[in-house]
């Protein structure tokens, strides 16, 4: 049995974030990252993908690459079970578009078994949720929507010469970040669009987008300053948005609310919510009714020494009785957190004697690609947070992505990159038209 092995499942920002640093220090006969796609997306970019604002040809970084550059081994495949005792991970056979089997199923030993795998949607139960809605839970979902928009859009513009009344009805429930960046995004390319061939679409009135809210404001997570700002943009960018408004019901072209209004919907998003993957709780690990994985503050599963987990499939509870929230900085600090335990168990030094503590670095959020709101400074210095928008802010949120791709990429690649994207958007359609 090698105990010495490594293996990261789920190559998500916090997985192969830690993936990187530890194989840079420990190289890829010690490391391995296990992810059931051949290359990685930033999460948060994903409401970008789905308007056609990004490529998500030109974005994705291959997991091989990132293992040469960085010092791991990558396995592609999905983790299907776990037997803890002989410490085995077991990866499920990979399969073409046609069913033939590419490579066979697997069995991964380990020494430190780290379990990233993010989150999926959570439909809490409503009548034909999972059926009529896209959810932009990866970047295939968001690619799908993007697809089936330039569809709808090629169709009402030619619907536009018999009917002038025709529209494309979008509606989107939930405003946490994801339904308003996405609604924001989505207004912003369907002015792009009328100008690349659908000249006969005038956005505004054309293209309506509504956002469906259970709570009474959007982004209720967020200061009510970030929410008001937040809310006047959509406004002037003729977004609806309905709070208080509780979805009990979708089918192929309405969505109905509790109160018995129904929205036109040709296209429906899902974005209230989220889960852990269900087959988390087939591995006899302790998991809350989310199917999170329950780990003790320093983030190793609750009853095992050697498994810990990290991002929004670990219920983190912090000193206080508060959960940690499903933000990419969590997974960065978690695999900070993570990193230097491992580390010091390889140089023979106690674990850190602090239990993880989330700290809140600030939101913001993208309202396409010339504003941003957030706040920043929350959490830091017992500070209370600072209201920014504008052009600050953009820069800000740009910047998060960047300081990503610096970690797994390096200072010199990532500058390359970002001046390889800003040259090739002068020579390429402002979104993708194909």
């Amino acid at each position: 049995m090698d105990l010495s092995s490594i293996v990261i499942v789920g190559g998500g920002a916090g997985g192969l974030e830690l993936a990187c640093k530890l194989g840079r220090k420990l190289g890829p006969d010690r490391v391995t990252l296990v992810d059931a796609k051949m290359y990685h997306i930033w999460k948060p970019s994903l409401h970008e993908v789905a308007a056609g604002t990004l490529d998500i040809h030109q974005e994705g970084l291959s997991y091989p690459m990132l293992a040469h550059n960085n010092g791991f081994n990558f396995v592609l495949g999905a983790m299907e079970g776990l037997n803890g005792r002989d410490r085995q991970v077991e990866i499920a056979a990979v399969r073409d578009d046609v069913g033939d089997e590419v490579l066979p199923r697997r069995v991964l030993q380990f020494g430190t078994l780290v379990i990233s795998v993010g989150s999926q949607s959570n439909y809490f139960g409503v009548k034909g949720a999972q059926d009529f809605t896209i959810s932009l839970d990866g970047p295939q979902q968001a690619e799908s929507f993007r697809l089936k928009m330039l569809k709808h859009l090629a169709t009402l513009d030619l619907r536009k010469k018999l009917d002038p009344s025709a529209s494309l009805d979008i509606v989107i429930i939930g405003a946490g970040a994801t339904g308003v960046e996405l609604a924001a995004e989505l207004r912003e390319a369907s002015h792009v669009h009328s100008r690349y061939g659908f000249s006969r679409i005038d956005a505004a009135r054309d293209v309506t987008i509504t956002i469906l809210e259970g709570a009474p404001s959007i982004l209720p997570v967020l200061p009510e300053s970030v929410s008001s700002a937040a809310l006047r943009l959509l406004e002037q960018r003729h977004i609806t948005v309905v709070n208080n408004c509780r979805v009990v019901e979708i089918s192929s072209k309405q969505v109905e609310d509790a109160s018995g209004n129904r929205y036109k919907a040709d296209l429906c998003v899902w974005a209230a919510g989220i889960k852990a993957p269900a087959w988390l709780a087939n591995l006899g690990l302790p998991v809350n009714r989310n199917n999170q994985l329950e780990v003790e503050g320093d983030l190793r599963v609750k009853g095992e020494h050697h498994i810990f987990s990290l991002g929004d499939c670990a219920a983190c509870v912090q000193p206080d009785g508060s959960m940690v929230p499903p933000r990419a900085q969590s997974a960065h600090q978690q695999a900070d957190y993570i990193y230097k335990t491992i580390l010091n168990a390889e140089r023979g030094k106690a674990a850190p004697g602090k239990p993880y503590l989330y700290k809140d670095h600030g939101s913001l959020v993208s309202l396409g690609s010339r504003s941003s709101v957030g706040s920043l400074m929350g959490g830091l210095f017992k500070a209370s947070s600072m209201f920014v928008d504008g052009f600050f802010a953009r820069s800000m949120y740009a910047s998060l992505h960047l300081m990503h791709h610096y970690a797994v990429l390096g200072g010199l690649k990532t500058f390359l990159l970002a001046m390889a994207r800003f040259l090739l958007k002068r020579a390429t359609p402002l979104v993708k038209l194909h």
